[in-house]
């Protein structure tokens, strides 16, 4: 595995790669890398792709800066991880590699009504940092595939907008969400929960298997409620449980029985924030 942490060093490599005939499948990601990520880089290695890995905690999408101080760091492992993956590139930029002119007159993205549902609306600011990254990163490493997990749902539905608006030329392809054999979403966020509350946390996916096997056409809000009290009975506090529509994220509380739904779920145990998502 070649590790760059010089954008121009990187953007160089890849571009005479891509010359040579290479097809470029890139994995952004903030770190701490489990299981959910290696097989994002599974899926480019099956495409035949170089296979590029970015590390980059990245402070424009936190919008709680004591979130961004715990987010774990835990590159050695994360390094070691991507060797036994098979991945061919690393990119490892520094703040100031990323944001030379600094974030202070960033873009502004116009990403409509998927900013102002769900994380959009209980991390204000959030997906502006995310789309400034990713624009950033895309810019840096020509991409043909751009492999996204599932249980960032509406991050992927973001990036898309973003590729969209911006005309890029990368496919995206999203990932289905890894568990544990318990149900548990894999999240690099897992590893600041101890081992009771992990066992706490399987209140997520079991909240939204409720919903997934108890949903019937007609009005939704006594489901929805239910299932928020099974996260607030355990100790949780709830930001949304909330059924949208899987196309576009239109929040819904009556079902006519043939759109296709997604269960979608964040809520805090303790100081810890954890989301999931379930197709319907």
């Amino acid at each position: 595995m070649i590790l760059f942490k010089k954008a121009a060093d990187i953007n160089n490599w890849l571009l005479k790669s891509k010359a040579a005939g290479k097809k470029i499948g890139f994995i952004p990601t903030m770190g701490a890398l489990h299981r959910g990520h290696t097989s994002l880089i599974d899926a480019s290695k099956h495409a035949g792709s170089i296979s590029v890995c970015s590390i980059f905690v990245n402070p424009a999408q936190f919008n709680d800066a004591k979130d961004f101080d715990n987010y774990p760091t835990t590159i050695e492992k994360d390094i070691d991880a991507l060797e036994k993956a098979g991945c061919d590139v690393l990119f490892l930029p520094s703040v100031s590699e990323i944001y030379p002119a600094g974030t202070g007159n960033a873009k502004t993205y116009d990403l409509g009504y998927l900013e102002t549902v769900l994380e959009g609306k209980y991390r204000p600011g959030h997906f502006q940092g995310v789309c400034l990254v990713v624009h950033r990163l895309l810019t840096i490493v020509p991409a043909d595939d751009l492999y996204l997990g599932q249980k960032d749902y509406q991050q992927c539905m973001v990036i898309k907008k973003l590729v969209e608006l911006e005309k890029l030329i990368t496919t995206i392809h999203i990932c289905p969400t890894l568990r544990e054999t318990s149900g548990l979403a894999m999240s690099s966020r897992n590893m600041r929960l101890t081992a009771e509350a992990r066992e706490q946390a399987l209140k997520i996916f079991e909240s939204l298997s409720y919903l997934k096997n108890n949903i019937k056409p007609g009005d939704l809000t006594g489901l929805k409620q239910t299932a928020v009290n099974l996260l607030t009975n355990a100790g949780f506090k709830v930001d949304y449980v909330e059924i949208a529509t899987a196309g576009d994220l239109d929040i819904i509380n009556h079902w006519d029985g043939n759109r296709k739904l997604l269960a979608v779920a964040a809520a805090f145990l303790g100081d810890v924030r954890l989301i999931d998502n379930m197709l319907l």
